[in-house]
């Protein structure tokens, strides 16, 4: 790990934030031995990270196939889920394959810890020559003949013929680039989140999974009424646990954001998964939520720099799906390759983009935002839907009403007919 640079070096390309984005692009880079360096203001690369999520392994395998069989994977996800929560009741949606025969396509996702995928993702790039240097803050560029020339850290300047900015949604960087403004309500969430210890046992029994698996869990209500969703995975011997709330609905809320969090934890249907459980770590964090319209700038680039990952606001939320890490690292790559070109580098990096079906993926899900910013989304249609399902499941000795007319009257307590078309025709026209 390095603390100071010399001003007289010019590397290849300086990379700032080693995340998943960051040292993808890094990586790739060193292969082809180009100098590069990668700065993380944590005193450790993924120091800052407490994040659970998934990571679909396809696009570890595009930056090199070999990673997969060392990276430090939490479970192989065997099981996807859904939940829809109710005031009293759940109901879950499991889905499993045991038709698939392909090795790779039965192992498309594992989760994992940021904090410690990363350092370790970090390491294997430090060996193959990637210069590390972390606990730095950047706090500037270097820009001469309108280029992107260098960055300034304290009172270090270092240079690069490129700067590639991986610093998270809120990217100073892409900011002092002039391709970004300051975050608006629209394009982002506010996320917060847990990791809860539970013996490796315990969760294999809870979840019904094997050894080495694990289950994905994605949760519509119980945010207190508020715009968001849930969110849970299973790790070797902790679950990560955690919600994602509309900034302007929380801001208009009477409640923290930490109290409808504990209402959301407490709920029996999340308890029971969660019940004897050690809190290991809490915090709160930004995520790019506004999709293609909203959070990705109108510019990735511009002379003598790019933005990746998170910074470039690449992320999928379907409500059933949530994709992060795989674009941030497919991303690294296209920007390494536009590097490598030694062409028109932005021109070159949304080619690559395209290539690898970045853009076409993000424009696809475009209006899924607007889907899952609808109020009754939060609200009624859970609701609604777990009341439905209780109707079908009660048997009380009683006549019991048509299915038809059953559904219309429960349907009718919580939405007006004009409101279901109004958000079915708004839904069906943002997919």
């Amino acid at each position: 790990m390095v603390n100071k640079m010399s001003e007289e070096e010019i590397f290849d390309a300086i990379v700032i934030g080693a995340g998943p984005a960051g040292t993808a692009c890094a990586y790739k880079l060193a292969q082809k031995g180009k100098s590069v360096l990668l700065i993380d203001r944590s005193s450790n690369a993924g120091g800052k990270n407490l994040m659970g999520g998934r990571l679909y392994t396809y696009a570890l395998d595009i930056v090199d196939p070999e990673l997969r069989m060392e990276a430090k994977f939490e479970r192989k996800v065997a099981r996807e889920q859904i939940m829809v929560l109710g005031k009293d009741t759940g109901i879950t949606i499991d889905f499993e394959n045991f038709a698939v025969k392909d090795q790779a396509l039965a192992e498309q996702s594992y989760t994992i810890l940021r904090a410690g995928f990363d350092e370790w993702f970090a390491g294997k790039a430090e060996e193959i020559g990637v210069m590390l240097a972390t606990g730095i803050k950047v706090d500037d560029l270097l820009i001469k003949d309108d280029k992107v020339i260098g960055v300034i850290a304290g009172d270090d300047k270092m240079y690069a013929n490129t700067i590639v900015a991986a610093d998270g949604i809120n990217s100073f960087m892409a900011q002092k680039a002039g391709l970004r403004d300051d975050l608006k309500p629209t394009m982002v969430g506010v996320g917060v989140k847990e990791v809860i210890s539970l013996p490796a046992k315990i969760i294999q029994e809870r979840f019904q999974v094997g050894e080495n698996e694990g289950a994905a869990r994605m949760v519509i209500g119980g945010t207190d009424g508020l715009t968001g969703g849930g969110f849970l995975y299973t790790n070797k011997e902790s679950i990560s646990l955690g919600m994602v709330f509309s900034p302007e609905k929380l801001n208009q809320s009477k409640r923290s954001i930490q109290e409808i969090y504990q209402d959301f934890k407490m709920n029996p249907a999340i308890q029971k998964l969660i019940g004897d459980g050690e809190s290991l770590e809490y915090g709160a964090h930004l995520v790019p939520e506004g999709g293609w319209l909203h959070s990705v700038p109108k510019k990735l680039y511009r002379n003598g720099f790019l933005i990746v990952g998170d910074a470039a606001g690449f992320c999928i939320n379907t409500g059933t799906i949530l994709r992060g890490m795989d674009l941030a690292l497919l991303s690294g790559v296209a920007a390494a390759n536009a590097i490598l070109s030694e062409k028109e580098i932005g021109l070159v990096y949304m080619e690559e983009l395209q290539r690898l079906n970045l853009i076409q993926t993000m424009k696809l899900y475009k209006g899924w935002p607007n889907i899952i910013g609808l109020e009754r989304m939060a609200t009624v249609y859970p609701q609604l839907i777990n009341e439905i399902t209780k109707f079908m499941f009660t048997v009380d000795g009683k006549v019991p009403k048509k299915m038809p007319k059953a559904i219309m009257h429960i349907t009718r307590k919580y939405v007006t007919l004009k409101n279901l078309v109004q958000d079915a025709w708004k839904g069906g026209r943002s997919i």
